[in-house]
C-alpha cells in the first residue's frame, strides 16, 4: 500500500518523466532541432548527420529541402478546417454540409485552340490544358480539403483518419521517373514502413499510439424523463401504504470538456419532482436539486500539452504532406504530358516519314512498270519494286494507327469529355519541336545537380515530415508506458424543497414520530438558492492510482515505434541514394541522347545522299532496282533512327527537370493556378522551336490505298 506521501511523490515522478524528450539514443540532437518543425513552422528538419565513417568522407551534407510554397493551399474559399459556429445559423453545426459539383466539362481553351477542324496544340498549350483539366491533378486536389478536414477532427480530440498521398496514375500514357514518397501519414495507397498501412507498408503501425487525447469539444448532455409509477407494496414499514404511487419528473444535464493539459472538468446539474401517497415523505410534491463540478487531472499517463495535443501536431504536418504530394503530382502530370507531346511528335513525323517513303517506292514501281512495257527491264525487278511499295504501305497504316492512338491519349490527357464532336473529330497537329541546343544541366557538376534536387524533391520533404510524425508518436508511446495517476477535486451543493405533505399529520405518520408541523413551504427558486449558496457542501479530493501489471501490451508499442522510427530513417537515406542515382543516371542518358541525335542526323543526311547518288545512276542504267530499293529502306531506317533520337532526347531533357523538381519554376507554372484549376499565367517552356510549315503539314489518318488501275507516267528519280 501507498502513503500519501508515496503516491504524491510517485506523482512528481512521473511528471518529470513525461518531461524528458522521448526520442531514442541517437535522435535526441535531431529532436531538438525540430522544437519548431513541430509547431507547423513552413522550416524543415535536416535529416540525421551523415556518418563519418570512409563511405561518405568528402560528400556534401544534405540540404534543408525546400517547402512546398504556398502552403495550406485550397482549390475554393472554402476552408474545411474551421468550424460552423452557430451564429447566424444556431443549427448550422448539426447540418450536413455540400460541396460544390466536380465538373466534367472542358475548358474554354480547348475549343478556342480548334482552327478549321484541326487541334494546333503546342506545348505550353497542353501543359495549360493538363493543369485545367486533367482528372489526376483534379483528384489530388480532393486531397487538400480532405485534409483539412482531418485538421478540423484532430482539434476536437479525436484520432486521425489519415490523409492518401500517393500518386494518382490514372492517365493513360508513358511513365515517367518518381520515387514512392511513403505517402506520409495516415492511410495511403502506398506507404513505406510503419507510416500507414498500404502494398508496400505494414497492416497496422502504432501512428497515433499512446494515450487517447482527451475530447477537446464539450459535450453538452440533458435527460428529461416523466416517470408514472403504481407499486404494489409487500412492507408497508418504510413507505407507510400497501400500494405507492410516484410521480416522478427529471431534469438533468451533463456539460464535459477536456483541455490539453490533461484535465477533464464535469459539470453536473439534477433536478428531481416528486410526488408521492407515502405519509412518511415531509414534501409532497418535493423538489430536489443538486450539483456537482469535478476536476480530474492527469498526472503521468496522458499529462501535458505534448501528449494531448500531438494529433493537432500530426495532422498540420500531414496537410503540408497533402501539399507536397499535390506539387508532386504536378510533377508527374506535367511530365506525363511532355512524355505524350513528344510521343505525338514523333508519331506525326513518322506518318509524314512513312507516306514519303511510300510517294518513293510507288514512283520507282511505275517507272519500273512503263520500262517493263517498253522492254528496258526484267520482270523480277519490276515484282521487287512491288514489293517494297506494298510494304512501305503497310508501314503507313501501322504508322497511321499508331499517330490516331497518340492523339487520342494526348485528348485524354488534356480533357475531361472526349465526346464533343468537335474536339474528338479534330485531329492534333503539335506545333512545337524541341531545340537542339546545350542545356545547362547537361555540363553542370553532377554534386550540384543532386543538391537541387534534394533541396526540390517533394518525395523527401514528405519522408521528413513522416519522421516527424514518428518522432510525436513516439513521445505518445513512451507516455503509454507510464501507469495512470489521477488527481481530482469535486465540488457541489444541494436543495430541497416543496409543499407540505398534507399525509404527514396522519396518526401513522405520528406513531413512527414524523411530524410536519411548522416545517415551511419551499419553492423551486429558493431550492435554487440553497443548492448554490453553500448552504449544503458537498467538497472532496483524492488520488486514482492504475497500475497495469507487467505491461506488455503497452511494451510492444513501444518497441514498435522505435522499430519503425528506425525503419523510417533508413527510408530516408535510401531516398538520398536513389536521388543521387537519378540525377546522375539522367544526366548521362542527356549526354548520350545528344550524341544520338547527332549521330542519327548525320546518319540520315549519308543515307538521302546515298539515295540519290544510286537513282542517278540507275537512271543511267549503271544500277539496279535492287540497289536502289536498298537505299531506300535504308533512308527509311535513319529516319526512323533520326525522329526517335530526337525525341528520347527531348523526353530524357523532361525526365531531368522532373528529377531536378524544378520544373515549375523553370516552366513558370503557378502552383496556385493548379491549384484552383483555372490557369491565369500561361507556361512558357524554354528549349523549343516552332515546328515548319512542312513539319506541320496535314498528315491524314485515313488509311493508304493501293494504287489500282495503270499507272501514271514516271516522273523525276529523287
Amino acid at each position: 500500500m501507498l502513503d500519501a506521501r508515496g503516491v504524491i511523490g510517485l506523482a512528481f515522478l512521473g511528471i518529470a518523466m513525461c518531461n524528458v524528450p522521448a526520442l531514442p539514443a541517437g535522435a535526441q540532437a535531431s529532436g531538438a532541432n525540430n522544437a519548431s518543425g513541430a509547431t507547423g513552422q513552413q522550416g524543415k528538419t535536416p535529416p540525421p548527420a551523415p556518418s563519418t565513417d570512409n563511405t561518405t568522407a568528402g560528400l556534401p551534407t544534405e540540404p534543408r529541402p525546400n517547402p512546398t510554397q504556398p502552403l495550406f493551399m485550397r482549390p475554393d474559399d472554402r476552408d474545411f478546417q474551421r468550424p460552423r459556429g452557430y451564429f447566424p445559423h444556431p443549427f448550422a453545426p448539426y447540418t450536413a454540409t455540400t460541396t460544390t459539383p466536380p465538373r466534367f466539362t472542358n475548358t474554354t481553351r480547348l475549343n478556342d485552340l480548334i482552327r478549321n477542324g484541326r487541334l494546333f496544340l503546342s506545348l505550353s498549350d497542353a501543359v495549360a490544358l493538363t493543369l485545367e483539366n486533367n482528372f489526376d491533378i483534379a483528384i489530388q486536389r480532393y486531397n487538400l480539403d480532405i485534409a483539412d478536414t482531418d485538421l478540423l477532427r484532430a482539434r476536437s480530440g479525436a484520432t486521425l483518419l489519415g490523409v492518401n498521398a500517393g500518386l494518382v496514375t490514372g492517365t493513360i500514357g508513358t511513365a515517367t521517373a518518381s520515387l514512392s514518397s511513403g505517402g506520409g501519414p495516415g492511410g495511403t495507397s502506398v506507404s513505406s514502413g510503419g507510416a500507414a498501412a498500404g502494398a508496400s507498408g505494414l497492416a497496422l503501425s502504432t501512428n497515433q499510439g499512446g494515450p487517447l487525447p482527451e475530447q477537446l469539444d464539450p459535450v453538452l448532455t440533458g435527460l428529461v424523463e416523466l416517470q408514472r409509477s403504481f407499486t404494489p407494496e409487500l412492507n408497508t414499514v418504510f413507505t407507510g401504504t400497501d400500494r405507492l404511487n410516484q410521480n416522478e419528473n427529471q431534469y438533468n444535464f451533463t456539460y464535459t470538456q477536456g483541455f490539453l493539459t490533461g484535465t477533464q472538468a464535469q459539470f453536473s446539474w439534477n433536478n428531481n419532482y416528486i410526488t408521492q401517497n407515502s405519509p412518511f415523505q415531509t414534501y409532497s410534491p418535493a423538489t430536489q436539486s443538486v450539483f456537482n463540478l469535478q476536476l480530474t487531472q492527469h498526472l503521468l499517463r496522458g499529462f501535458g500539452t505534448g501528449i494531448n495535443g500531438r494529433f493537432i501536431v500530426q495532422a498540420k504536418n500531414n496537410r503540408r504532406v497533402s501539399d507536397s504530394a499535390f506539387r508532386q503530382q504536378v510533377l508527374y502530370t506535367v511530365n506525363q504530358v511532355e512524355n505524350i507531346y513528344w510521343g505525338l511528335v514523333s508519331a506525326y513525323e513518322d506518318v509524314q516519314a512513312k507516306q514519303g517513303a511510300l510517294d518513293q517506292s510507288s514512283r520507282l514501281a511505275a517507272d519500273d512498270q512503263r520500262q517493263l512495257e517498253i522492254g528496258t527491264l526484267a520482270p523480277l525487278d519490276v515484282v521487287n519494286a512491288r514489293s517494297a511499295a506494298a510494304s512501305d504501305q503497310q508501314a503507313l497504316v501501322a504508322a497511321k494507327n499508331t499517330l490516331e492512338y497518340q492523339q487520342l491519349v494526348m485528348k485524354q490527357a488534356i480533357s475531361r469529355n472526349l465526346e464533343d464532336p468537335a474536339f474528338s473529330s479534330a485531329p492534333v497537329v503539335p506545333t512545337d519541336r524541341v531545340n537542339l541546343a546545350e542545356t545547362p544541366e547537361e555540363t553542370m557538376p553532377v554534386d550540384d545537380l543532386v543538391r537541387q534536387a534534394e533541396a526540390n524533391r517533394p518525395e523527401i520533404e514528405q519522408a521528413l515530415l513522416a519522421l516527424k510524425n514518428d518522432e510525436i508518436t513516439l513521445k505518445g508511446e513512451k507516455n503509454g508506458l507510464l501507469p495512470t495517476l489521477d488527481a481530482f477535486a469535486f465540488y457541489g451543493g444541494s436543495g430541497i424543497g416543496g409543499q407540505v405533505n398534507p399525509l404527514c399529520a396522519s396518526a401513522q405518520a405520528a406513531a413512527f414520530g414524523i411530524s410536519c408541523a411548522g416545517l415551511p413551504q419551499v419553492g423551486y427558486g429558493d431550492v435554487f438558492q440553497n443548492t448554490f449558496n453553500n448552504s449544503s457542501p458537498n467538497k472532496g479530493a483524492g488520488l486514482s492510482l492504475t497500475v497495469p501489471l507487467r505491461n506488455r501490451q503497452a511494451q510492444s508499442e513501444q518497441a514498435r515505434s522505435v522499430l519503425e522510427y528506425r525503419q523510417e530513417q533508413m527510408r530516408l537515406e535510401q531516398l538520398y541514394v536513389q536521388v543521387r542515382m537519378q540525377v546522375i543516371n539522367s544526366q548521362y542518358a542527356l549526354r548520350n541522347d545528344r550524341a544520338q541525335v547527332a549521330s542519327a542526323d548525320a546518319a540520315r543526311e549519308y543515307a538521302a545522299e546515298s539515295l540519290k547518288a544510286e537513282s542517278r545512276k540507275l537512271e543511267l542504267g549503271a544500277s539496279t532496282t535492287a540497289s536502289v530499293l536498298q537505299q531506300e529502306r535504308n533512308m527509311a531506317t535513319a529516319q526512323d533512327n533520326f525522329i526517335n533520337a530526337r525525341a528520347t532526347y527531348a523526353k530524357d531533357r523532361a525526365a531531368l527537370d522532373n528529377i531536378l523538381a524544378d520544373t515549375l519554376d523553370k516552366y513558370g507554372i503557378s502552383l496556385g493556378d493548379a491549384v484552383t484549376g483555372t490557369v491565369t499565367q500561361m507556361p512558357r517552356i524554354p528549349g523549343l522551336e516552332a515546328a515548319t510549315p512542312e513539319q506541320q503539314a496535314p498528315a491524314s489518318l485515313a488509311p493508304a490505298q493501293p494504287r489500282v488501275g495503270p499507272q501514271p507516267p514516271p516522273g523525276p528519280r529523287p
